[in-house]
């Protein structure tokens, strides 16, 4: 017997062929629509991808800025505290034990701008700069423009300044020697976006630079103090007028051109030279067109390491 119907035997079933197989077609692909993961869009293609996370720019900015100083009991107070405590520092030493003031019409007013909006500059030079470095576990789980995290970081230091520089207007006008309110007071409003665009060309040069090398973060403090030491806040700049070099240095430094501004509009009711506005928009714009530049170039390599 073969074993077909043995006890120990086996049968094998054979499958009988497909009648019409499947015919095997070639399928030309193109990769021209296609983009390697992280890879870094032209520039005009990257400015438009940061329009199109404006949302999520503005709801980040405005969160932070709410909820900064939660852990505190005094919460976003200190956002107002700071300057004041620090003004009056300033005006105790400088002030009244080292008579820098001395020819400066109404150094009360004229200190509190300075350290006011110089302040405002630090901090949001220093947060857009250490954005990049702070939220490197984002930056590495998420796929999005760079560049809307230092900008994040800038509107949201924007939008913690209200209240601050609606106390410094409040000051100014209430401390004596009191100022009038003019119309030249709306100047602040294009003096301060000027700074703050400023501030954003910065934020994104060191941004890129923090990232690759954290050490900087701590020569960052050091230079913003030389920095205001470099931009008026407490004493004029007419005491270089027997120095030019040093004069054309603190009058081409676009802090105290803000300062300037800034100080003109509210306390001396003059309206700025048009040459303080030119400095202060050509520093604005350059910054801001070198900063973007600068931070995109190096798109792909932020998050690594």
């Amino acid at each position: 017997m073969s074993g077909e119907h043995g006890h120990g035997g086996s049968s094998l079933a054979t499958v009988p062929p497909a009648e019409n197989p499947p015919r095997v077609r070639p399928v030309t692909l193109t990769t021209r629509r296609l983009h390697r993961v992280g890879a870094r869009p032209g520039y005009a293609e990257y400015l438009y991808r940061i329009w199109t996370y404006r949302r999520f720019i503005a709801y980040d900015a405005r969160s932070r800025a709410l909820n900064g100083n939660r852990r505190d009991r005094l919460g976003s107070a200190w956002l107002i505290l700071n300057p004041i405590l620090n003004g009056l520092t300033y005006y105790l030493i400088f002030g009244l034990f080292l008579r820098t003031g001395a020819g400066i019409e109404n150094f009360l007013g004229y200190l509190i701008i300075g350290i006011f909006l110089f302040q405002f500059s630090a901090r949001s030079i220093t947060n857009s700069g250490r954005s990049i470095q702070q939220n490197r576990n984002v930056v590495q789980a998420f796929s999005f423009p760079r560049a809307a995290l230092p900008l994040a970081a800038n509107l949201r230091e924007l939008i913690a300044a209200i209240p601050v520089l609606t106390v410094m207007l409040l000051l100014v006008l209430l401390l004596p020697p009191t100022e009038d309110v003019t119309w030249k007071w709306l100047l602040i409003f294009p003096a301060v976006a000027l700074q703050w665009t400023f501030n954003l060309g910065i934020g994104l040069i060191l941004a890129r630079i923090i990232s690759k090398t954290n050490d900087v973060v701590h020569l960052l403090g050091f230079a913003l103090r030389a920095w205001m030491y470099a931009s008026a806040v407490f004493y004029s700049y007419e005491r270089f007028i027997d120095h030019p070099v040093l004069l054309q240095v603190v009058q081409l430094n676009p802090l105290f051109k803000v300062l300037d501004i800034v100080r003109d509009c509210l306390l001396y009711n003059q309206l700025p030279s048009w040459q303080s506005w030119a400095v202060l928009g050509g520093w604005s714009a350059g910054t801001l067109i070198v900063g973007s530049i600068f931070f995109w170039r190096a798109e792909e390599t932020y998050g690594r390491g």
